[in-house]
């Protein structure tokens, strides 16, 4: 969940950082179908203009998917890359990793392949994931564990969200976060800690936001 939100709001922010429209189109862009930008790093271009995410969105229930394809950008992503599955992980790490999560690891390294295929020069990997729960700690290290079995010389970054004692949802947190991290030291370069309690501070004292909820 908290990948998918964190991850829904960076495209955001790209798109308003190089003026790409909700729909993925670009007015200020003449060169149709041409990669000549630098924001073509981030997006590829259909030969109509349009401009989609390298991007691949990833979870275990269907709920926060679905907001991202009923939501403002709906249209901005390809439907291959919203990935969703039947039931969570149940803010279990076993679940995540060795159960329910290894039924989807390679519908995502396949659809994660044809993203890497339409790349001219793949640098690496940007991964978004809280490790508080099921999916983001369970089937966050195994994608990590198999991204480093295919692109073992591909650097991978992490934007990694940790539980904090004041704000919790669920009391096995620790225990997720202590077992994903162990795959974070191993297979991944750089992780920029988070963690919600932080993030709450900032919310309030930047932001000016009374009382945060996850939504923020």
């Amino acid at each position: 969940q908290a990948g998918i939100q964190v991850g829904n709001s960076c495209w955001e922010l790209y798109c308003l950082e190089h003026g790409i429209q909700p729909d993925g189109l670009m007015p200020s862009d003449t060169s149709l179908g041409i990669a000549r930008d630098a924001f073509n790093t981030f997006f590829s271009e259909t030969s109509a203009g349009k401009h989609v995410p390298r991007a691949l969105f990833v979870d275990l229930e269907p709920t926060v998917i679905d907001e991202v394809k009923t939501g403002k950008y709906r249209q901005l992503f390809h439907p291959e890359q919203l990935i969703s599955h039947k039931e969570d992980a149940a803010n279990n790490f076993a679940r995540g990793h060795y159960t329910v999560g290894r039924e989807v690891v390679d519908l995502c390294l396949d659809r994660i392949r044809k993203l890497a295929d339409n790349c001219t020069g793949l640098q690496g990997f940007l991964v978004f994931n809280a490790v508080g729960g099921g999916t983001g700690s369970g089937l966050g290290s195994l994608l990590l564990e198999r991204l480093s079995v295919d692109y073992g010389r591909k650097s991978k970054l992490g934007f990694t969200i940790y539980p904090s004692p004041q704000i919790s949802t669920a009391v096995v947190e620790p225990y997720n976060s202590v077992l994903s991290t162990h795959s974070l030291i191993e297979h991944t370069d750089v992780v920029v800690l988070l963690d919600n309690e932080a993030i709450y501070d900032i919310c309030k004292r930047s932001l000016d936001i009374e009382r945060p909820t996850y939504t923020n």
